[in-house]
């Protein structure tokens, strides 16, 4: 792509965040015109200074007459003083309500929109790369509405101010000498903060991957343990971190020439001002005053507009940080609520599955026109070799993917046309692999419905048959479970797990591969309280283990994502057919491992 394009897709990209902020500004629209009144009165009062100082000097310096303190004019330029630094201060305390609710809102909407995107994206997603995305664009939102509103608007006030002022009562030299110099230093800071930019986002996007590497090493602990690769982890950190080092240079050596060359040019100007200043003293045309007065006023202008320039280029970095978060925002739903969707009507909840098709990519059909039919109160298993299909059909029935040919039905409701909010609260589940959040026992399980009670936390934990466990921890309760849930077993993860699931009493339940980390003592006692809490249920087991299955109403045996065999457990050992076959194998492994 050429530069030129490029630079118009970053500009457009640019106008498109500032008017995102836009309505999060107008939901304090009083705060928001008080803080710039405020603003307009700071400046008045700072642009008055040199003119009080110009007044005072000029009375002290009449030698014809008798020297009089101007007190009058000094407590004026006191209070002038006073009111340029109070009226900032009291903006500030007006405004920061506002920056600080704006950041709350985008951050919650991020945050809110993150969880909306299917699963699809979450499987794809660097967690280390996006949260800094999101923090670097918090902390930008805040910087680029202070500085845009109280630096930049501010500092071009005061130069069109003191333009005016120069043109008006001086020698029309004065304004063009400082038009040239503002002019110049403005596209010398354009230019190279422009071509700064490049660096920055360099620098940002090796920031989020070392970031990424980062977590995901630290999430992946015990695997680096495993395997004795501190050093191999350390090395790939490292040499992201070594691109970044040489970028930082860069954007350092770069933030050396910009200040240089802007320091140069205001130099110049400066001097400008005061060779033309002393020039039109020495001819009498100007008073003492007239010089302290031009002086001042340079000092007072270009104090700023160096600081304009560092604004400028923070703010450009700001918006490069925002850029990549309200990018999030733009990321699309590929599973979303239809605007005319219904509640589910849940009740005794019936389950039906019509010519179902689905592949994860295009080229990759998983499934193949299966279909099933879960009556209500019914358990249905679905059995088969691992890549058969068996847990993408829990994934579909929660909607975190829509299948790409037939239907799926609850209660006769497709669940495209019903909110995902009221489908997901009618399905509990208890996954082969349990993640649980870095808190406590307690709160992993009142997960299931945070508005539960605590007896009724502590009766599904007992249904669990977890109660025992945790009541034997030092903080029982309240011990915390590590990251990930960590510092419990498998087993103990997924009777947690359980646990949660009977603590939702959703209408439908799915069990995947719900036992597998259990010993058998606990599996056969957590079966039989899975086969109480099915009695009430809708419920689809997805198992490998066989054994946990022959009680259930209907098997499926799923193969290469086709549905090859039904029927009850003694009917599919009648066929002979590949269920036979796996239930003679496990019961052929059993025996070996009875036998050691």
């Amino acid at each position: 792509m050429p530069p030129d394009t490029n630079a118009n897709t970053a500009n457009r990209n640019d106008w498109q965040t500032i008017r995102s902020l836009l309505p999060y500004l107008w939901e304090f629209k009083a705060r928001v015109v008080i803080a710039m009144v405020l603003l307009v009165f700071a400046k008045l009062a700072n642009v008055a200074i040199p003119l009080a100082l110009k007044q005072i000097i000029d009375a002290l310096d009449k030698s014809h007459a008798v020297l009089v303190v101007p007190v009058f004019l000094i407590v004026g330029y006191g209070l002038l003083r006073l009111f340029s630094t109070l009226f900032g201060e009291l903006r500030d305390a007006v405004f920061a309500k506002v920056t600080q609710r704006a950041i709350r809102r985008v951050a919650l909407q991020v945050f809110e929109h993150l969880h909306s995107l299917s699963l699809r994206f979450h499987l794809d997603r660097q967690t280390g790369g996006v949260s800094r995305d999101i923090e670097r664009g918090t902390r930008g939102i805040g910087f680029l509405l202070n500085f845009t509103l109280f630096n930049i608007l501010p500092t071009l006030l005061e130069i069109t101010l003191v333009a005016a002022i120069l043109l008006k009562k001086y020698n029309a030299w004065f304004a063009i000498i400082t038009f040239i110099t503002l002019v110049f230093y403005i596209l010398f800071t354009l230019f190279i903060t422009e071509w700064r930019m490049v660096v920055r986002r360099t620098m940002n996007d090796l920031d989020s991957k070392a970031n990424t590497r980062a977590i995901d090493s630290l999430l992946n602990y015990e695997t680096v343990k495993y395997f004795g690769n501190e050093q191999y982890e350390a090395r790939r950190y490292d040499h992201n971190m070594e691109h970044w080092e040489k970028a930082a240079v860069r954007n350092q050596t770069s933030l050396a020439l910009l200040n240089a060359g802007q320091s140069v040019i205001i130099a110049i100007g400066i001097t400008a001002l005061m060779l033309l200043a002393a020039e039109e003293v020495v001819q009498g045309k100007m008073s003492l005053g007239d010089l302290v007065l031009v002086n001042v006023f340079m000092l007072q202008l270009y104090m700023p507009l160096h600081f304009l320039g560092f604004v400028y280029r923070e703010i450009r970095h700001s918006l490069a940080d925002m850029e990549k978060m309200f990018r999030l925002l733009h990321e699309h739903k590929e599973i979303a609520d239809e605007p005319d969707a219904a509640h589910l009507e849940v009740g005794k909840a019936s389950v039906r599955f019509e010519n179902v098709s689905f592949g994860y990519e295009v080229d990759r059909e998983i499934l193949f026109n299966v279909s099933l039919d879960i009556p209500a109160g019914h358990t249905i298993a679905v059995v088969g070799a691992s890549g058969a299909g068996k847990s993408t059909l829990s994934r579909l029935l929660f909607r975190f993917y829509d299948v790409g040919q037939g239907s799926i039905q609850i209660n006769g409701q497709d669940i495209r046309k019903v909110t995902q909010t009221s489908l997901r609260a009618a399905i509990g589940i208890v996954p082969q692999d349990t993640v649980l959040f870095n808190d406590t026992i307690y709160y992993n399980i009142a997960y299931g419905r945070p508005a539960a009670t605590r007896e009724e936390v502590i009766a599904a934990a007992q249904a669990a048959h977890i109660h025992t466990f945790i009541e034997s921890l030092p903080q029982g309760y309240e011990s915390t479970v590590g990251e990930r849930g960590l510092k419990l077993s498998g087993g103990e993860k997924q009777r947690v797990a359980i646990a949660r699931a009977i603590l939702k009493n959703p209408a439908i339940l799915i069990f995947d591969e719900a036992t597998s980390a259990l010993d058998s003592h606990s599996e056969k006692a957590i079966q039989a309280e899975l086969r109480a809490i099915a009695k009430n249920c809708t419920t689809l087991v997805i198992a490998h283990r066989l054994s946990t299955v022959v009680d259930a109403d209907q098997i499926l045996v799923m193969g290469h994502g086709r549905i090859i065999e039904r029927g009850t457990h003694n009917e599919l050992l009648g066929q002979a057919g590949a269920y036979a076959h796996l239930w003679n194998l496990q019961k052929q492994e059993e025996k070996i491992q009875l036998d050691d």
